[in-house]
């Protein structure tokens, strides 16, 4: 959750030199590497000419105009506990002298696994500080994913949240690894090299000022400061090498443009990095967000702006309407007038277009729902991470919120085309950010072809992986995104699949999924997840999920249908409130609902080859707990293939 503030001007910090100056750079022949210690060629030209800084560079330029605002909010209690910008520079210098006393290598990882947190931040600069390199892990990785992401990235120390992330780093010995500090809740037990939060704090006492400033002063922008770990859905996680550069010349383009949307890239630059450069406030949710407590946070902290994955959206969209469901009989009707109104509005006429009706419509009400979500003072709404789906954007239209895209990747150090206020198309992923370029290759008759990224947010390189690097990178040094889009007349991107996803069946025809299973869920509110299926088959066939309560501690779908679905159910006279009511063929009322459903999908469809012939419930939802989602919720398609073979196979046999 981010509060903006604009670009106020505080009274020089007390400590801390201004560098304005661009940074020196390291020795390099090419744009890329695949070393940790290995340094890059910037992609400087005529569009992005401005000096290079490193990490520490732009954060003693903030502490300068904004040492006296609050850049970080925690809730501890019931209580909020605020750190201005000079307190979080003094605490980062902290953790890195914890670090050199520890003996971070330099080019080594500290490897931060938790919750998004005050601490996880400080950790995470006060590694780059130390002139050693921050490398995020997912808190839902397995112990072996987790170790895997360690041992790749030479980790001397892991910082991690509590008891249960810490059994999946003592699971096994790390060659590289000299201690483990864990932030939050008390040690279970003490064990050798490892440390509470205070302790490790404590630590950076006994190493000086010139020691931590002679390793800082050594950092050229041209050299790795981050890793990113893809979330490996199409095989093992590749560790994006992001430089200083790409860092903090990203954190300053994609606020520059206004239309900006911990682990994931997005989350980090959104987050951690903007709100350096912007002297910008982010206030942390709840570890427990997604079971509830988001909302709650939300209307205590207020934010100006706001950014989460499709599946946080999702969540808000869900939990409006089950509120919306319980409301009386004038209320609910009020309410629904209101959102159809707004969404006609907001798809028909600009922002400043709008009807008298649609002005009494949001006064009367869309101000109050707004208000009851937290979002009372928010301006931006962002999406970012994953494909958002369009009944989600139309959703959020009906409450006057535009949602706004950010599309981009890891090796884009996140954003690379933004939507905003002056920046928006329904479905469309923006512009490209100022300072950045794109070209389509392999064009077809339709206007779609691969996306190309050029800038200075391109990254370094995935580490030790050489081949992975040169088949990212054309030889002129643009970077292959992987993803099929078209760009209109006015410059806004659409994204219509990915190459890897694409379909060819086995009449040579070439079928994104994408669309058919987005419109699969928008014709029946009862589907969770659908996946198409076709790849040199004779015919399309698509496996359903349906929508579910999650438990609550382990966030694994449970059999008893959500709310939405139940209401569903109730449309069509059935009495099912179980997912195993349903799947087997024995709900016929709702199982011919979705073949109804299903045929008008067909109906719109192009070709015959796009129709889908056949189609199975699931009998339980897709999840990362069951493997079928990645960390950010996207679908790992090579795993569903797997997990389902035998349901998928029986659709083909003669």
């Amino acid at each position: 959750i981010k509060m903006s503030r604009g670009n106020e001007i505080s009274p020089a910090a007390s400590s801390g030199t201004l560098v304005l100056a661009g940074a020196e750079l390291a020795p390099a022949q090419s744009l890329w590497t695949t070393e940790a210690s290995g340094s890059v060629q910037l992609r400087m030209d005529e569009l992005c000419p401005e000096q290079s800084i490193t990490v520490h560079q732009m954060f003693t330029n903030t502490v300068q105009k904004y040492g006296k605002l609050t850049a970080l909010a925690s809730k501890r209690g019931n209580k909020w506990e605020k750190v201005t910008f000079l307190e979080y520079y003094h605490l980062r210098r902290m953790t890195a002298k914890g670090f050199l006393k520890l003996v971070l290598e330099r080019f080594h990882s500290v490897a931060i696994l938790g919750f998004n947190s005050a601490e996880w931040f400080i950790a995470a600069v006060g590694a780059v500080f130390a002139g050693g390199i921050m490398a995020g892990i997912y808190t839902t990785n397995s112990p072996d994913a987790c170790l895997y992401v360690a041992n790749d990235s030479r980790a001397n120390v892991i910082v991690v949240e509590n008891q249960k992330q810490l059994d999946k780093i003592l699971e096994d010995k790390l060659p590289h690894l000299k201690a483990i500090v864990q932030y939050s809740g008390s040690l279970k037990e003490k064990l050798p090299n490892l440390y509470s939060w205070e302790e490790f704090m404590g630590l950076g006492l006994e190493v000086s000022d010139q020691e931590l400033d002679e390793v800082i002063c050594s950092q050229k922008a041209n050299q790795c400061c981050v890793l990113i770990y893809t979330s490996g859905t199409t095989g093992s996680p590749k560790g994006v090498m992001l430089s200083h550069d790409n860092i903090t010349w990203t954190a300053h383009h994609s606020r520059v443009s206004g239309q900006l949307p911990s682990t994931h890239i997005a989350a980090q630059i959104y987050d951690l990095w903007t709100g350096i450069q912007w002297g910008e406030q982010v206030s942390f949710a709840q570890p427990d967000a997604l079971k509830g407590s988001l909302v709650d946070t939300l209307r205590e902290a207020t934010p100006t702006a706001h950014m989460g994955v499709p599946r946080v959206w999702e969540k808000i969209m869900e939990k409006i309407k089950e509120g919306i469901s319980q409301c009386g009989y004038m209320k609910r009707k009020l309410v629904t007038w209101a959102m159809s109104v707004s969404l006609e509005a907001n798809q028909r006429l600009t922002k400043d277009e709008k009807s008298f009706l649609f002005t009494l419509a949001d006064s009367l009400v869309l101000q109050k729902l707004r208000a009851e979500l937290g979002f009372s003072n928010c301006v931006k709404f962002f999406s970012g991470a994953a494909p958002i789906g369009s009944e989600t954007l139309q959703f959020f239209l009906g409450l006057n919120i535009r949602l706004y895209e950010a599309y981009g990747m890891s090796e884009s150090s996140g954003p690379h085309f933004m939507s905003g206020p002056k920046a928006y198309q329904f479905s469309s992923c923006g512009k490209v950010v100022p300072g950045c370029q794109y070209k389509l290759v392999n064009v077809d008759g339709d206007g779609i072809g691969e996306v190309c990224f050029w800038g200075r947010n391109v990254f370094m390189g995935f580490l030790n992986m050489e081949d992975k690097t040169k088949e990212a990178l054309d030889e002129d040094g643009w970077l292959r995104s992987g993803d099929l889009g078209r760009v209109d007349e006015d410059g806004f991107l659409y994204i219509t699949g990915r190459i890897k996803e694409l379909i060819i069946t086995a009449g040579g025809e070439n079928i994104p999924p994408l669309p058919i299973e987005d419109a699969v869920k928008q014709e029946l509110p009862i589907i969770s997840n659908a996946m198409l299926i076709g790849d040199k088959r004779k015919f399309l066939s698509i496996l359903l999920t349906l929508k579910c309560t999650n438990n609550p501690e382990t966030t694994e779908p449970t059999d008893i249908l959500s709310l939405e679905a139940v209401e569903f159910c109730q449309r069509l006279g059935s009495q099912s409130t179980k997912v195993s009511d349903i799947i087997g063929g024995k709900d016929k009322l709702v199982y011919q609902s979705i073949e109804e459903g299903i045929a008008r999908v067909n109906s719109k469809a192009t070709s015959n080859a796009q129709r889908i012939q056949k189609w199975i419930i699931l009998g339980k939802d897709f999840s990362i707990v069951g493997g079928e989602l990645g960390p950010t919720m996207k679908l790992r398609r090579p795993a569903v293939l797997q997990i389902y073979h035998s349901e998928i196979e029986s659709f083909y046999r003669e």
